[in-house]
């Protein structure tokens, strides 16, 4: 296989979590351009719908479902749910979140656990019930969206680090444990991307000034800037890669210039 083949799903199934958003929608819209069938699951059902829509319309074959990931009882159902309506399951995204920021003295055990349970746990047990599937099919690649933020701190925005460090380890552990079925994992780390999730970061003059300055290429990222490295981990393309993570930050952890 050569040349761009190497990063064609066709003929694979994927299920992206956290579909509706402006990133997984794009990893969905990318995923189908290169072939593979789509469901798309998130909280906003009118957000799910829309993208499959989208896609179909385009001659894809898209699904979407919506449910609270936070409540890990609606997890089974949904990905059985994606089975039947794909007829198996060869990747996952994994790529709903969520964040409250706030300073860490104001940080409530509810902040705490809402994060964690949509950020951590249900990417831990959607990747376990997504497991039994890919084992039968000899095997599937699971890719976890984590965050710049699980090495690079920044303030307010303690929980949602911790929680986006817990799922790049995750990909290694997971990936150890599970290379003998033939399933990869691994996790991509973005810096910030300029969508609605991260308003309070570029709608601010101060912050979005310091992006400038601080980030070697002088901007956030746009959505469709990590699609790459999505469809690079998803096909064969990284065939010999598992429990690496791939950071997308624009050079921002290559370190500083005492002249800015």
């Amino acid at each position: 296989m050569a040349g761009t083949e190497i990063f064609s799903l066709k003929g694979k199934c994927a299920v992206i979590t956290g579909g509706g958003g402006a990133i997984g929608s794009t990893i969905a819209q990318a995923l189908s351009a290169a072939g593979a069938k789509v469901f798309v699951q998130d909280i906003n059902g009118e957000g799910a719908t829309a993208v499959s829509t989208e896609i179909n319309a385009f001659g894809g074959i898209a699904f979407e479902y919506a449910c609270d990931l936070s409540d890990v009882k609606t997890i089974e159902p949904m990905i059985s749910t994606a089975v039947a309506q794909l007829g198996a399951i060869d990747v996952l995204i994994n790529c709903a979140g969520i964040n409250r920021r706030k300073p860490i003295t104001q940080v409530t055990f509810e902040d705490f656990d809402a994060i964690v349970a949509v950020n951590m746990k249900a990417v831990f047990f959607v990747s376990q019930a997504v497991y039994p599937h890919m084992k039968s099919r000899g095997g599937g690649s699971i890719v976890n969206i984590s965050s710049i933020t699980s090495r690079y701190s920044f303030a307010m925005g303690s929980v949602y680090a911790a929680t986006k460090a817990s799922i790049s380890a995750m990909a290694r552990s997971f990936s150890r444990e599970w290379i003998s079925d033939g399933i990869r994992v691994n996790s991509i780390e973005p810096g910030y991307v300029k969508t609605e999730f991260t308003r309070p970061v570029w709608g601010d003059p101060h912050r979005a000034e310091w992006f400038e300055r601080f980030v070697p290429i002088g901007r956030l990222a746009n959505p469709n800037e990590l699609v790459g490295a999505v469809l690079y981990l998803a096909s064969d393309a990284s065939a010999y890669v598992t429990g690496q993570s791939i950071v997308i930050d624009g050079g921002l952890t290559t370190g500083g210039d005492f002249d800015k």
